[in-house]
């Protein structure tokens, strides 16, 4: 099963993959049904079950990775794992808590596991016992609390439900060391357990704003589309997620703690987690700062899509303190700054030197990740009658003026947040959408990058996704150039110069042993600079994946201008790397 599993996974990548390549763009009835989604932002997913009973450790063994699979990785029978009920009692979760955490952290919406992949109902159910009210010293349903709590202050609200994978059901997808793959009957796990909860759910706990599906794995098409009919007879305006399966769904969700490359036109969602489990892991104290959130949520609002950034509760019901310090750090931000987030559309241009963009009628929202050290930052915008111009946290002026290259701004020494300063600039006339501008070389900047997301690649070089993880299910993504094989496949940026000197360049990248000592040519202001590939390591999605920074070439800039930057190939041969970014430094 855990093959399936596994191709599971790569189906919801590739399916994640195509989407962000022919930049989907939602359709009017779409915008109509989605439009608090889109405009909502910053969610936050909820992982929270019978797995927070044991925080990732079984039998004192500490299973690294993501908690919530405990069951599945330490092949605990299901009888066995029923147990665990007898000790969840979490006698400390306070729903109204929950709410007021989430809305003071700026979050719009709430998705929680109403029922994992183990089987268990976080809520009351008549359709199977193994639930929070029939088998645990707890007794109360939780989900209508929340519900109750979310519809006071005005959050939407969503369950999680794992609609194939079932480790407690004989016919429920996944669980291959207590059941028999071959004698399984899904449809009869799909009519006696999972249709009727997710009735229960949609009839019992008010309007939801959304269910999100998971881990679709065997289900046919047409399965799939009762999945979301039933949905649609319960609660018409009720969104579905991709993970229905079968490329159905409201609104796409991508790999776990992936961002897509390039800007994405209807709606979607990035899920990440807050450390890198997703359920409660007792050692797993990797926490994303509030400095790596805010620039997280920029960054994918400035690509057009929502963050849904998860926490674990633990099995007392308490959050715990990191993901409380974090989130409510980051909620301090939006107060000041949230309406450069909270219904935006995305970026007309691409990444800068000092951040990114996102944009509302009438105003451009520049989110300023680090400032030259000149103070000058230009914008590639023209034609804009400016009205004011200023910071959005403090409402005091930014010194700016349209010049030929595009909007210029001086900065001053010291930014008002050090995280994401933003400049609010309200404007007469249009900001026409252009991502094929120069990219930016200045030495008023430590270092900058080349990013795959808007190269220009010719021949078989094409730009996609790799997968990995450090742990089990700890997922992540690199977009890299591929495919690199002959003197005929190429990948190009323009790049503009703005002063002379000396830049190192550098590229970051992972080969394994078929492209070790193969060759390769960087090209640049006529000159040619020749590399070899070094071997980085054996690819395994299932394990980290090795990145080396290798310096090729230092260009000597004497006149600033317009340049464009290729990589080929040497000679036709292997391919050369996955190519995640080109660095430049200037040479002090």
């Amino acid at each position: 099963m855990i093959k399936q599993i596994i191709a599971f996974f790569i189906c919801i990548l590739l399916y994640a993959a195509t989407v962000s390549a022919q930049s989907a763009v939602a359709t009017p009835a779409e915008n109509l049904k989605t439009k608090w989604f889109r405009e909502a932002r910053f969610g936050m997913f909820i992982h929270w079950g019978l797995f927070a009973q044991h925080a990732g450790t079984y039998k004192e063994k500490k299973y690294y990775g993501i908690s919530e699979w405990l069951q599945e990785r330490a092949k605990i029978p299901a009888k066995e794992y029923e147990k665990f009920a007898a000790e969840f009692n979490p006698v400390d979760f306070n729903a109204a808590q929950w709410v007021s955490f989430a809305k003071a952290s700026g979050i719009k919406y709430i998705v929680i596991t109403a029922k994992h992949h183990e089987g268990f109902a976080m809520f009351k159910s008549m359709a199977s016992a193994f639930n929070i009210v029939d088998a645990t010293p707890y007794k109360k349903d939780p989900m209508k609390e929340l519900a109750a709590e979310c519809k006071k202050a005005g959050i939407r609200l969503g369950f999680y439900y794992s609609q194939f994978q079932d480790w407690h059901e004989p016919n429920g997808g996944g669980n291959d060391w207590d059941f028999d793959n071959t004698k399984k009957d899904y449809p009869v796990y799909y009519a006696t357990k999972a249709i009727p909860q997710i009735k229960e759910l949609l009839t019992n706990y008010g309007d939801l704003g959304l269910i999100w599906f998971d881990t679709p794995g065997d289900m046919t098409q047409e399965q799939s589309k009762e999945f979301l009919k039933k949905v649609k007879d319960w609660q018409p305006n009720c969104l579905v997620s991709s993970r229905v399966g079968n490329g159905l769904g409201d609104y796409t969700d991508f790999g776990d703690g992936e961002v897509p490359a390039g800007v994405v036109k209807g709606p979607w969602e990035a899920i990440f987690t807050h450390n890198d489990s997703w359920g409660y892991s007792s050692f797993d104290n990797n926490f994303k700062t509030p400095k790596e959130i805010i620039r997280l949520l920029t960054t994918i609002s400035s690509k057009g899509g929502n963050l849904l950034l998860n926490i674990g509760p633990m099995a007392n019901g308490k959050i715990p303190d990191l993901s409380q310090k974090y989130f409510l750090e980051t909620g301090k931000w939006l107060i000041k700054n949230g309406q450069s987030i909270y219904g935006t559309t995305c970026s007309l241009i691409k990444p800068q030197p000092w951040g990114v963009t996102t944009n509302k009628p009438g105003k451009l929202f520049i989110h300023i990740f680090q400032s030259p050290l000149n103070g000058k930052i230009t914008i590639p915008v023209k034609g804009l009658t400016l009205l004011s111009v200023y910071w959005l946290s403090n409402k005091k002026p930014v010194a700016a003026a349209m010049k030929s290259t595009g909007l210029q701004l001086q900065l001053p020494p010291l930014l008002p947040d050090t995280r994401d300063a933003v400049v609010v600039v309200e404007y007469s006339g249009t900001i026409v959408e252009n991502y094929d501008t120069p990219e930016v070389w200045s030495r008023q900047y430590p270092e900058f990058y080349l990013l795959p997301d808007y190269a220009t690649v010719k021949g078989n070089a094409t730009i996609s996704t790799v997968t990995y993880s450090h742990y089990f299910g700890d997922w992540k993504h690199a977009v890299c150039i591929k495919n690199l094989q002959s003197p005929t496949d190429e990948v190009s940026f323009d790049i503009q110069v703005k002063e002379k000197g000396d830049y190192k360049i550098t590229l970051e990248y992972a080969a394994d042993k078929n492209s070790e000592g193969e060759e390769g040519i960087l090209e640049i202001a006529g000159q040619q600079f020749p590399f070899q590939v070094l071997k980085t390591g054996e690819y395994d999605e299932w394990k980290p994946l090795s990145w080396i920074r290798q310096t090729v070439a230092i260009l000597s800039v004497t006149q600033p201008r317009l340049y464009t930057l290729k990589i080929k190939p040497a000679r036709a041969g292997r391919e050369l790397f996955n190519l995640k970014r080109i660095i430049a430094e200037p040479v002090e």
